[in-house]
C-alpha cells in the first residue's frame, strides 16, 4: 500500500508538537481533522500509532513509521532543493548530539561543510547514554552516541573516546583534598555534576572510592562552558574532557586529583543505512572530524 503523505504528516505533526491541538494549528486543520487523519492511518495498518496522553508520544510501530516518514520528507526536501533555479535552498537535518561534543569540536569542525552545502542542522543535545533513545523514536536521523549497538536498519560507526580528567583548582584541591583524593574527603568536598542523567563522576567515585550516589555534595551546572567554569571559579571539581580545558593543566591553573586514571568515554555515529546524499556527506565529514579530535578507540 502506498502512505497517505497528508496521513503521514499529521501523525509527525501530532509527535513533534505533543498534541492535536497544536498539530491543528501547525498543518492549519481542526484538530477534529489531525485525529481522523491519524485514526485513518492507524486503521489502514492495523496498529495503533500514537498513545494519546498528554503529551502524545509514539506506540513502538509509530515510531518504526516516524522515523520513515522522516527520512522521507528528506530525501523529497533534498530532491526539491536541487531542482530549484539557484541551487541555494538549504537542507535542515535533525541530529543529535551529546553536550560536550557540541561544546568542543563538532561544529568548528563542521563549519566549511554546513557553508558549502547550505545544511541548516536541527540540533537536540541529550547525555551521550541517552542520546540513542531519540534515534529510536525517530525524532532525529543521525547522531552520536555512547551505545555501540545499531538499530535495526542503521549502522554505528566509531568515533573515537574523549578522555576526561576530574579537575579542581590548586586552592580547591588544598581545601578539599590536602591528602589528595580519597574517601573520606570526597564525601565531603562538592561535586560537579552536568545534571541527573549524568552518571560520569558518580561512576567514576563509585569505581575508585566505593562512594554509593548521594553520598557527596553536588552542584548541578547542565552546560558544558559553566561547567568549566565553576571548576576555575573553585565552586566544585568534576570530570572535565581534554579538548576543553586545553592547557589549564600545563600553565597550573587546573589540577588533575586522579593523574593516573582518566576516563576515556567511547562516541559511536548513528546514522541509517540508506539515508539522502547531503546526509551522507555529513557523516563523512563526521568521521573524518573525530579521527582528528578524539582518541582511536582499542
Amino acid at each position: 500500500m502506498l502512505l497517505d503523505i497528508r496521513k503521514g504528516e499529521a501523525l509527525l505533526a501530532v509527535l513533534e508538537t505533543g498534541s492535536f491541538e497544536a498539530a491543528a494549528m501547525r498543518l492549519h486543520l481542526t484538530p477534529s481533522a489531525v485525529s481522523q487523519r491519524v485514526r485513518a492511518l492507524e486503521e489502514a495498518l492495523g496498529t495503533p500509532l500514537l498513545v494519546r496522553s498528554r503529551p502524545c508520544h509514539a506506540t513502538t510501530a509509530g515510531q518504526r513509521l516516524a522515523q520513515y516518514l522522516r527520512r522521507s520528507r528528506l530525501l523529497e526536501e533534498e530532491f526539491l532543493a536541487e531542482q530549484v533555479s539557484n541551487q541555494q535552498a538549504p537542507l535542515s537535518l535533525p541530529i543529535v548530539v551529546n553536550s560536550d561534543t557540541l561544546a568542543t569540536w563538532l561544529l568548528p569542525a563542521l563549519r566549511d561543510f554546513l557553508l558549502r552545502e547550505q545544511v541548516l542542522l536541527d540540533l537536540t543535545v541529550d547525555d551521550q547514554d541517552h542520546t540513542y533513545t531519540w534515534l529510536e523514536a525517530g525524532h532525529v536521523l543521525a547522531g552520536v552516541s555512547s551505545e555501540p549497538r545499531a538499530m535495526r536498519g542503521c549502522v554505528a560507526e566509531p568515533l573515537g573516546a574523549m578522555r576526561y580528567r576530574l579537575l579542581a583548582t590548586p586552592a580547591f584541591a588544598a581545601r578539599y583534598f590536602p591528602q589528595g583524593l580519597n574517601r573520606a574527603a570526597a564525601r565531603l568536598a562538592p561535586l560537579l555534576v552536568f545534571n541527573r542523567k549524568d552518571a560520569l563522576q558518580a561512576d567514576f567515585l563509585q569505581h575508585q572510592l566505593g562512594l554509593a550516589p548521594g553520598s557527596y555534595p553536588c552542584h548541578y551546572v547542565p552546560a558544558s562552558d559553566a561547567f568549566l567554569l565553576a571548576i576555575r571559579l573553585g565552586l566544585a571539581y568534576g570530570m572535565v574532557p581534554e579538548q576543553q580545558y586545553g592547557d589549564a593543566l600545563a600553565r597550573g591553573e587546573l589540577l588533575d586529583l586522579a593523574p593516573e586514571q582518566p576516563t576515556d568515554v567511547a562516541l559511536y555515529w548513528h546514522r541509517w543505512q540508506v539515508q539522502s546524499p547531503k546526509l551522507e556527506r555529513l557523516s563523512q565529514e563526521v568521521l573524518r572530524a573525530a579521527r582528528q579530535h578524539l582518541r582511536p578507540l582499542p
